[in-house]
């Protein structure tokens, strides 16, 4: 269909030339035989111009459809047809201009122009005299408003009259801004009012240009002008002075007779305007012809070298957003084509090249997830650090070991550390120039309760050509050094014991051999006396056996026989022993508290040996209170025991589970690491702490018995 249209419109283009040229060979060869035809040639024109007419409103259309439809490229054949429009008007206006001017004057050139200039030379000598009277009465207007500028309202009122006079004018009006009459001035006193003035010339009188018009006709020609008066202050509008003056009626009358003689001829000349006119309206018609022609040619080629730019616009467009996908491809022989055959070749390497870098960026990011997975569940403590010392990346274990978020530390150097500012300048300094590249070094940070944490730290800087940087390991190897000294304690306990136990027997044997042999021998002071000495080392001889025991039961603690296991039943049994004890035990209970997995007669051991510690710690105060305590905290059961005593030394504190640590007179220090040992093997924890308001709180972490769990040989089988 569009090919068919644009066909129509190239043989209507081409029949207007033919008319055209028959145009122009009639009017200079037979202009009779041109006269006899013009009615079937006009037809032609008009027919062939409707039709090219409505092909260039349906082009227009369906192009200014598509433009408000924001069509891809409709911008842009809009754009090449008003160019090809504005290459086919400019050239064909210039031509019509010429050839109507040809026209118009080969016709002019059949008739005679003497007259017709005589009688225009009349008429501009009319309009000439008009003129000069307009000039004076406008010069007269002129002088007035200067006269009138400087004077105010009241003098302007007598004054306009005295001038009027003086410059001999008929009428003589002041207007203000708005229009309203202030004054006039009339030389005939029948008349009250004179001529008011149109809004359109007051405004165009106060902006400074003068107003004048000839009104009437005949005797009755009046000649007006109006022109600004300047107000006395600059905040004033300005008002406008109108002048009236009747044309003399000799001068009228002339005008009046040429205008007349001048229509007349017009007139005359009928027959010869018309067909000035006809051959100007078969011209304009030949060219409308030509124009939509080209208008419609100009659309069929817009559309042609639009729809590769298109593609190609269409193609960068879907490339910038990510869409590599070939285009239609033209496939001709032009520049054109191939642009639009490089563009796909380009678009298809690129794909290929988003990929690769898709598969790339793939692997990256697995590899990073795979790194971040191994970061995240490492129990290991890691730190990465810029070459500046900021910090970067900290990892989920970091948190766990330091027992706090360092989020807020992210992105500071490590001098503006405000917590765990030892741990920074440790780093900062082993990082040092003249560090190695990898170190290894211990550190010990104080936690609250004054309890000190042993970190193990390692370091290494990363390689330049990654960025450069460090990174730092640490783990928490408190509870490791902890074992390693009681580990070295029990050895000691154990030799200790092997070492003291085997004398005791014979100088205990000894001590009473010596009361029973000597005591019949010896009467008054020196059988008391011999008495008293061998009592004293078969006791202190007693006690040392307790003591290696005690150091037995260390170094040889038996490992527990884990089963499910009823502590609040435990606690309530243990707690019947201690009901006429001289400071009273307050239980509070969990109700329906899960069983635990522990061993009933460690578990027991650990509750007597810290319950006697709390009544010695209590001995002697006013109003003593021991409170045992017991939680549900979902995956562990809390034991706690809290006393209102002293509370533990603060330089004791971060070494009470260390042997021989003690604060009593006749205490060995072993009891409260022989509780450690039983909680550790019981895969639980304990932890010490002095209350802010007096007394300390003891604090034992059980791990609550599941389902399944069975009772284990040495606590190995347990269902973990």
């Amino acid at each position: 269909m569009k090919r068919l249209l644009a066909i129509a419109g190239a043989l209507g283009a081409a029949l207007g030339t033919i008319l055209w040229f028959l145009l122009l060979a009639s009017t200079s060869a037979n202009t009779i035989l041109f006269a006899n035809q013009y009615p079937l040639i006009l037809g032609l024109n008009i027919l062939v111009a409707v039709i090219l007419l409505g092909l260039v409103g349906w082009q227009m259309h369906a192009l200014w459809r598509d433009y408000r439809a924001q069509v891809f490229g409709s911008r842009l054949k809009l754009r090449l047809m008003l160019m090809f429009g504005l290459v086919a008007v400019v050239p064909g206006t210039l031509v019509y201009g010429v050839s109507v001017q040809f026209i118009t004057r080969s016709i002019e050139s059949w008739f005679d122009v003497r007259v017709e200039k005589a009688l225009e030379s009349g008429l501009n000598l009319g309009r000439s005299a008009l003129d000069s009277l307009l000039g004076e009465l406008a010069q007269k207007a002129r002088g007035m408003a200067l006269e009138l500028a400087d004077r105010p309202d009241s003098a302007q009122r007598l004054l306009l009259s005295r001038l009027r006079e003086q410059a001999g004018v008929d009428s003589a009006a002041l207007f203000g801004p708005n229009g309203q009459l202030i004054t006039s001035a009339q030389a005939e006193l029948t008349r009250l009012l004179p001529p008011l003035p149109s809004p359109a010339e007051l405004k165009q009188a106060r902006t400074g240009r003068p107003v004048t018009a000839i009104e009437g006709e005949g005797d009755g020609m009046t000649l007006r002008v109006m022109v600004p008066v300047t107000p006395l202050t600059f905040f004033e509008q300005p008002r406008v002075l109108q002048l009236s003056q009747p044309v003399p009626a000799s001068l009228a009358r002339n005008a009046e007779a040429v205008q007349e003689v001048y229509r007349d001829y017009q007139e005359l000349q009928l027959a010869r305007q018309g067909l000035t006119q006809i051959y100007a309206l078969t011209l304009t018609l030949t060219v409308l012809v030509a124009l939509f022609a080209a208008f419609a040619l100009a659309f069929f080629m817009a559309r042609r070298l639009s729809a590769p730019l298109s593609i190609l616009a269409e193609g960068t467009q879907a490339v910038a957003q990510g869409d590599y996908s070939p285009r239609q491809a033209i496939y001709s022989r032009d520049e054109l084509g191939m642009l639009t055959q490089s563009f796909n070749q380009m678009t298809r390497q690129l794909d290929e090249a988003r990929r690769e870098a898709e598969r790339h960026r793939s692997e990256v990011e697995s590899a990073r997830a795979y790194l971040e997975s191994i970061l995240a569940n490492l129990s290991a403590g890691v730190l990465v650090f810029d070459r500046h010392f900021t910090l970067r990346t900290i990892n989920e274990g970091a948190i766990t070991v330091l027992g706090e978020s360092l989020s807020e530390l992210v992105g500071q150097p490590t001098e503006a550390w405000g917590r765990y500012p030892e741990l920074g300048q440790f780093i900062r300094q082993h990082f040092g120039p003249d560090s190695p590249a990898e170190w290894q070094g211990q550190l010990e940070l104080e936690q609250e309760g004054g309890i000190a944490q042993a970190l193990l730290l390692r370091g290494t800087r990363l390689p330049e050509a990654s960025g450069g940087g460090h990174v730092v390991v640490f783990d928490d190897v408190t509870q490791l050094i902890a074992a390693q000294r009681s580990a070295a304690w029990g050895e000691v306990a154990r030799r200790l014991a092997h070492e003291i136990k085997n004398p005791l027997t014979p100088i205990q044997l000894s001590a009473e051999r010596l009361q029973m042999k000597l005591a019949d021998h010896l009467s008054g002071k020196e059988a008391e006396m011999l008495e008293r000495a061998t009592q004293t080392i078969i006791n202190q001889v007693q006690a040392m056996k307790r003591m290696v025991d005690d150091f037995r039961d260390y170094s040889r603690h038996p490992a527990p026989e884990l089963a499910p296991l009823d502590l609040n039943s435990l606690i309530r049994e243990v707690l019947g022993l201690y009901e006429n004890s001289e400071v009273r035990v307050s239980p509070e209970l969990a109700p329906e508290l899960p069983p635990v997995l522990g061993d009933a007669n460690q578990i027991r051991q650990v509750i007597h040996n810290l319950l006697r510690n709390g009544q010695d710690a209590l001995e002697g105060l006013p109003e003593p209170r021991l409170l045992i305590r017991t939680e549900n905290r979902q995956t562990f059961a809390l034991l706690q025991i809290i006393d209102n005593g002293k509370g533990f030394p603060v330089d004791i504190l971060p070494r009470v589970f260390e042997p021989y640590i003690t604060t009593k007179p006749r205490g060995t220090g072993l009891g409260l690491p022989i509780v450690k040992k039983i909680v550790d093997e019981h895969l639980g924890s304990i932890d010490i702490s002095n209350l802010p308001e007096g007394g300390a709180c003891i604090s034992i972490r059980l791990p609550l018995a599941k389902e399944g769990n069975k009772e284990g040989k040495n606590g190995r089988d347990t269902g973990r």
